[in-house]
């Protein structure tokens, strides 16, 4: 099992060396996907040098780095860079596990239900789910979709964590925030009881079907094209074991391409299948995290200043370091796609070279 942390909170721990990495990374293997699309000229000398990116991520020890450019609500570029296996180019649709970017899926799926009338924000889930573990808390009770969705179940992140390796309670449900892959897994069971449907079935009807996502699952199956699967490695360049899952985790192991993903992003910039007032639901701050940040329903919302703000959310497993942020006021986003532990290398570089004066903001924001 796997040390799953929020978002930039990683990121926090591994700026140090991102103020040692002064160079921003394109592809080899790229597709642009928009005639009007025009990269801005190289600021520095990795830039249209794949030799020279090649010796970079080669020396950081990332085999394989995908980003992905949405600008004005389209998908301007896929960049993937590296090795898939060894010799073998890395194809711009390579297939990446991506750790915790498989919670923004879940709450999605969840939120959509909400706007159908289908499922309640607000309705306490021991109405169809209630963990064993927690069944004589009274506290259990109190657990809501919202409060899943914000990370205030009151839930450490993995039970495993725990000494006697049980789900507890660490405080009051709904009195603060506490990031929980557990939280997002007690709304899968729930779902899937009301529905009688697993999660991945539910997304393939409400996300993965309707938006051509043929590339994402929750679960291992025939389909998977492994030929196109970026495999983790640690820092000394040591390859992981692949995770095979037979059912799906509400809150990890997600099989997604950069193209897949943005598509998804789009989908919720453009608050499809949602209703305004749930839309803004969304993107409201829930619960204050970390850093002046809060939390909204799915993902945390960075204050830019100025009515601005950015949504994210981020991954990270043994082997996957993946990280997306998006501004769903103008309609751009990156997505950060790696198979190393030692990925987050290269996220401060991409942050400020991509999104500008909004990159250094996030910065800013993680390192005060």
């Amino acid at each position: 099992m796997k040390n799953q942390l929020v978002t930039l909170s990683l990121f926090l721990t591994t700026l140090s060396a991102f103020g040692q990495v002064d160079q921003t990374i394109l592809s080899k293997d790229s597709l642009s996907l928009s005639p009007d699309y025009q990269m801005q000229p190289a600021s520095n000398q990795l830039f249209g040098n794949d030799l020279e990116i090649e010796k970079w991520l080669k020396e950081n020890n990332v085999p394989t780095l995908g980003l992905g450019i949405i600008e004005n609500g389209k998908l301007q570029q896929i960049n993937v860079f590296g090795e898939i296996t060894k010799g073998n180019a890395a194809p711009y649709n390579t297939i990446f596990n991506v750790a915790s970017l498989t919670k923004p899926i879940t709450a999605l799926v969840a939120l959509k239900l909400v706007s159908l009338g289908k499922w309640n924000l607000d309705e306490p889930i021991y109405n169809y789910w209630t963990d064993p573990d927690v069944a004589n808390d009274p506290r259990s009770k109190k657990i809501t979709t919202r409060l899943i969705l914000s990370h205030q179940t009151g839930f450490p992140n993995w039970r495993w964590m725990s000494e006697d390796q049980k789900l507890h309670f660490l405080f009051d449900p709904g009195t603060k925030h506490e990031y929980s892959g557990e939280g997002l897994e007690y709304l899968r069971k729930a779902l899937e009881k009301k529905f009688k449907k697993s999660l991945q079935q539910l997304a393939d009807e409400l996300i993965f079907q309707p938006l051509k996502m043929t590339d994402t699952r929750y679960v291992w199956d025939q389909n998977v094209d492994v030929s196109r699967l970026a495999i983790g490695y640690d820092q000394n360049g040591n390859a992981y074991e692949t995770v095979k899952s037979k059912i799906p985790n509400g809150a990890d192991d997600l099989l997604t391409t950069i193209e897949d993903y943005a598509t998804f992003l789009i989908s919720v910039m453009n608050s499809d299948g949602l209703t305004k007032e749930l839309f803004n639901e969304m993107i409201s701050n829930q619960v204050a995290s970390t850093r002046g940040k809060h939390f909204g329903l799915g993902f945390e919302i960075y204050d830019l200043g100025n009515g601005n703000y950015a949504l994210s959310h981020g991954g990270s497993d043994k082997g996957v370091q993946t990280i997306v942020f998006f501004f769903p006021q103008t309609k751009d986003g990156i997505l950060i796609f790696t198979n190393s532990d030692t990925g987050t290398s290269v996220y401060e570089s991409l942050l400020k070279h991509y999104l500008g004066e909004n990159g250094q903001k996030i910065v800013d924001i993680e390192t005060k």
